[in-house]
């Protein structure tokens, strides 16, 4: 039994390898070559894995990406995740700002990464699929927070959360891929701070 055992974790060990070593190698090749120019081919030849192998794990560079993608967000998902209990509108107004710029400081420490999903974006049905699904997920949780300042008493309740949320993050959105392109108009302070401060004066009492 023992050895049956081990056998099995050695099976599942090599198996966790191989998929690290996929993801490393579609980093690196995306990085390189963009989203359009990298193939399959290319990232398992840099894996130096088997064709059988990797599609075991993967159905393609789509998938890879689509993996990427959510390890780059999951950093992003932290900080959104922040818990947000403000006890006055100076309170909110820090916490807010606070998120949005290291959101901001986010997508320039991930800025190529971060093209090759842009990139995608327009390329791929599934990768556009996964950005909305990404979208939606932080709309989700600024609609709650959103929900519970107006519950305190500390946010506008004649301002509907559900149709807030959305403007209040394609506002952040927008800067964050003028970031990306290396496009942005002002410092990353400057942004976080007028961004937080047409939010919070729209929103809060």
């Amino acid at each position: 039994m023992q050895n049956s055992k081990q056998l099995v974790d050695g099976r599942h060990l090599r198996s966790i390898q191989t998929r690290l070593k996929l993801l490393e190698a579609a980093r690196t090749i995306f990085l390189e070559e963009g989203f359009n120019k990298a193939t399959i081919s290319q990232i398992i030849k840099l894996a130096k894995t088997g064709y059988g192998t990797a599609y075991v794990h993967f159905t393609g560079k789509d998938d890879l990406l689509i993996v990427l993608i959510e390890d780059v967000m999951a950093q992003f998902f932290e900080i959104a995740q922040t818990p947000f209990f403000p006890r006055s509108k100076e309170e909110a107004r820090g916490i807010i700002y606070n998120q949005v710029l290291t959101f901001l400081k986010l997508a320039e420490s991930n800025r190529q990464m971060m093209q090759v999903f842009s990139e995608a974006m327009g390329l791929s049905p599934a990768i556009k699929t996964k950005w909305e699904e990404i979208r939606q997920k932080f709309i989700e949780g600024i609609t709650r927070d959103i929900q519970y300042s107006q519950e305190q008493g500390l946010a506008r309740t004649d301002l509907k959360a559900e149709v807030v949320a959305p403007g209040w993050f394609y506002s952040n959105e927008m800067y964050q891929w003028s970031i990306v392109s290396n496009e942005h108009p002002a410092s990353l302070e400057e942004i976080a701070q007028t961004l937080t401060a047409m939010y919070t004066d729209g929103l809060y009492l």
